[in-house]
C-alpha cells in the first residue's frame, strides 16, 4: 500500500506514466495502491507541485526531480553468515565516498576493501549518503532522507558495499542527520509541520519533535533509522550533532530511538550501535537515553593541541600534557571546569563508564574541513597522535588516508544550484568560525576544484614516508588487538605521569607504558625494565630504566 502523510491537505495526487489520479483519504494520511518497482512518480498538494514523495527510497533525478518506487526485496544478499559486530575493543575508519576514491562512488569504495582489511580495522563509518543539492556536498546538506545518492550508487550500490564488507568481516556505520535538514530541494513543509519555528542550530530550522503533530514527525525519523539497520544491514548510525535537537518532551527523541533499535537488535539477532555526536560533554547521552556511545572531541583537542603547539579557540585550555593525564584517566577535560572558549563552566563526570563507549581521534571530517585550509597533521605528527589514540582506553576512530600521513587537503565543498546560496557560500561558512581564531583564507566552496582536491591519492600510500607511517599504524592496531591490557576500556585505572617543562608524558596500561616526548629536544624518562614493543624512530633507546626519546617521538613498552 503507497501512503503518504498530509495531515492538513483536502487533497493529495500522485502522478505516474503521464497518469494523475487522486490518493484517499484516511484520517491524516492518504493511501493508494503500491507502485511497480522502478516507476518514476510525483506527487500533489492542494493541487500544489509537482513534488518528491517525502519517503521517496530512490531520486534518480536529483533532489528537485520526480521519486521512483523502490523494492528492498529485490536486491539479492549475500552476508546471510553475518552475525554482526560488536564495538567494544573496535578499531573505527571514517570515510567519505565521494572523495575516498578518485571514482567517488561505492563500488569503487568496494575495490579498497583489501587496504582496510590489511589495516585492521573492525568498522567503516560513512558520512551522510542522502540526496543533496548538485553533485558534491559533505552530505549534511541532505533532503529526501530515506533515499541515496545516485551519484554514488543509489540504493544498490550502498547494499553492495555493505554486503561486501559484511563478507569481509567488517561492520558498517552510517553516519545520519536528524537535527536539520538542507537549505534547498525540502519540500517536507509541503506535506506537514515537519520543522519548528525554534531556530535550532547555525545550518537552519530545528525539526519538529515536540510540537503539534510531532508523533508522525518523530515517526519519521525512526523509521528512517530502522530503515538503514534493517534494510540496508548497517551495523551502526553516527547521529549528528545531537546537541541540536530541539526536544521538551518527558521521553526524548534520542531515548525513544534508542529503545526501538534496541527491539530491532533482538528481532535481528545481532547488536546495533548508535553512536552520538554531542559537544555537550553529558555522559546522560548513555546513561539517561539509552545511546551505546559517543563522540569524545576533548580528547582529539588534547591530542592535537599537545602535538601541534596549536592553543588558538577551543585549543586554548588543552595546551601542556596536562590536558592528556585529564582525558586519559577521565574521559572529558571539561567535567564540569571552567571552558575559556565558551566562557562558562561545560560538561560533567563521565564516572561509571567504560572507555569504548567515547569514540575518539587525532583527526576527523569536521577537525580537518572545519579548518580554513582543510590541513591534516603531518606524517612526523601522526607518528605521536595515532600512538596516543590507538592505545588509549576509549574506541579509535581514523579518518581516511590518515594511515599514511596523507597530504591531501579535505576541504569544505558544496555545489548549490540556487543562486543565492551559491554566491554566499564561502562567507557564510567564514562567518560561522568567527571566533575560532583563524585568519579565514579558503578555497571556494562551490569550485568543483575544492572538491577534486580532497580526493585521496592512493599512489601517496607507496612512497617511502607514506609506507612507513602506514606499516606503523598496522603494527599499533595489531598490537592493541593483541594485548589485553590495551584493550582494557577501564580508563579509570589508567595513570599518567608528564613533565609539563620538558612535555612529556609516560601512559601505564597494566603491563605496558607508553611513553612519549612532545617536546622539541631529546629527553630522558625514567621508566621501569622492560622490552621495546613498538617504536616511532629507530633512535629510541631503552638502557635499563632509562628511555631516551628524540623530539616528537613514541615508544609502547612491555614491563619485565
Amino acid at each position: 500500500m503507497f501512503e503518504v502523510w498530509a495531515p492538513t491537505a483536502e487533497r493529495v495526487e500522485i502522478e505516474s506514466d503521464g497518469d494523475r489520479r487522486d490518493l484517499t483519504a484516511d484520517g491524516e494520511w492518504w493511501r493508494g495502491p503500491d507502485l511497480p518497482h522502478g516507476t518514476d512518480y510525483t506527487l500533489y498538494v492542494d493541487g500544489e507541485g509537482p513534488f518528491p514523495d517525502p519517503r521517496t527510497l530512490r531520486q534518480p533525478y536529483g533532489v528537485e526531480g520526480p521519486s521512483r518506487a523502490y523494492d528492498h526485496d529485490h536486491f539479492l544478499w549475500g552476508d546471510q553468515n553475518w552475525r554482526g559486530r560488536d564495538l567494544r575493543g573496535s578499531v573505527i575508519y571514517e570515510l567519505h565516498i565521494g572523495t575516498f576514491t578518485p571514482a567517488g562512488t561505492f563500488e569503487a569504495a568496494v575495490a579498497k576493501l583489501d587496504h582496510l582489511i590489511d589495516l585492521g580495522v573492525d568498522f567503516i563509518e560513512i558520512m551522510p549518503v542522502a540526496p543533496v543539492p548538485g553533485k558534491r556536498n559533505w552530505g549534511y546538506d541532505g533532503v529526501d532522507l530515506w533515499a541515496v545518492r545516485e551519484d554514488y550508487g543509489g540504493p544498490d550500490g550502498l547494499k553492495t558495499l555493505v554486503d561486501a564488507c559484511h563478507r569481509n568481516g567488517i561492520g558498517v556505520i552510517l553516519d545520519v542527520v536528524y537535527n536539520h535538514l538542507g537549505p534547498s530541494g525540502n519540500y517536507l513543509g509541503k506535506f506537514g509541520p515537519y520543522l519548528h519555528d525554534y531556530k535550532g542550530s547555525y545550518w537552519g530550522d530545528a525539526v519538529n519533535l515536540d510540537g503539534p503533530r510531532s508523533d508522525e514527525v518523530r515517526r519519521y525519523f525512526i523509521g528512517n533509522a530502522l530503515q538503514w539497520l534493517r534494510d540496508y544491514h548497517i551495523d551502526g548510525l553516527r547521529l549528528d550533532a545531537v546537541h541540536a535537537l530541539h526536544d521538551k518532551r518527558a521521553v526524548h527523541f534520542l531515548e525513544e530511538l534508542a529503545v526501538e533499535v534496541e527491539l530491532l537488535s533482538a528481532i535481528q539477532g545481532r547488536p546495533l550501535t548508535l553512536i552520538a555526536e554531542s559537544d555537550l560533554n553529558d555522559p546522560g547521552l548513555i546513561t539517561r537515553y539509552g545511546l551505546h556511545a559517543t563522540w569524545n572531541d576533548d580528547v582529539h583537542h588534547a591530542v592535537h593541541a599537545n602535538v601541534t603547539g596549536e592553543t588558538h579557540a577551543y585549543y586554548a585550555d588543552f595546551g601542556g600534557p596536562a590536558s592528556l593525564a585529564k582525558v586519559l584517566t577521565s574521559a572529558y577535560f571539561h567535567d564540569g571546569s571552567f571552558s575559556s572558549f565558551r566562557g562558562r563552566s561545560h560538561g560533567r563526570p563521565a564516572t561509571g563508564l567504560p572507555g569504548w563507549r567515547f569514540v575518539v581521534c587525532a583527526q576527523n571530517h569536521d577537525q580537518i574541513g572545519n579548518r580554513p585550509a582543510g590541513d591534516r597533521m603531518t606524517v612526523d605528527q601522526l607518528w605521536v597522535a595515532s600512538g596516543l589514540v590507538l592505545t588509549s582506553p576509549f574506541t579509535p576512530m581514523l579518518f581516511m588516508g590518515e594511515e599514511w600521513g596523507a597530504s591531501t587537503p579535505f576541504y569544505f565543498f558544496t555545489d548549490h544550484f540556487d543562486p543565492a546560496l551559491s554566491s554566499t557560500e564561502g562567507e557564510r561558512r567564514e562567518k560561522e568560525f568567527v571566533d575560532f581564531g583563524y585568519d579565514w583564507k579558503a578555497p571556494d566552496p562551490q569550485d568543483e576544484l575544492t572538491f577534486r582536491r580532497s580526493k585521496l591519492d592512493w599512489a601517496e600510500n607507496t612512497e617511502e614516508e607514506h609506507a612507513a607511517l602506514l606499516g606503523w599504524y598496522r603494527d599499533l592496531i595489531a598490537l592493541r588487538k593483541s594485548h589485553p591490557d590495551l584493550a582494557d576500556p577501564r580508563f579509570e585505572l589508567v595513570k599518567v605521569d608528564y613533565d609539563a617543562d620538558r612535555h612529556w608524558v609516560v601512559i601505564e596500561r597494566g603491563s605496558i607504558r607508553v611513553a612519549a616526548n612532545l617536546g622539541e629536544t631529546s629527553v630522558p624518562i625514567r621508566v621501569p625494565a622492560g622490552r621495546i614493543l613498538l617504536a616511532s624512530d629507530e633512535a629510541i633507546i631503552l638502557t635499563g630504566q632509562d628511555l631516551y626519546l628524540p623530539p616528537l617521538s613514541l615508544a609502547i613498552i612491555q614491563v619485565s
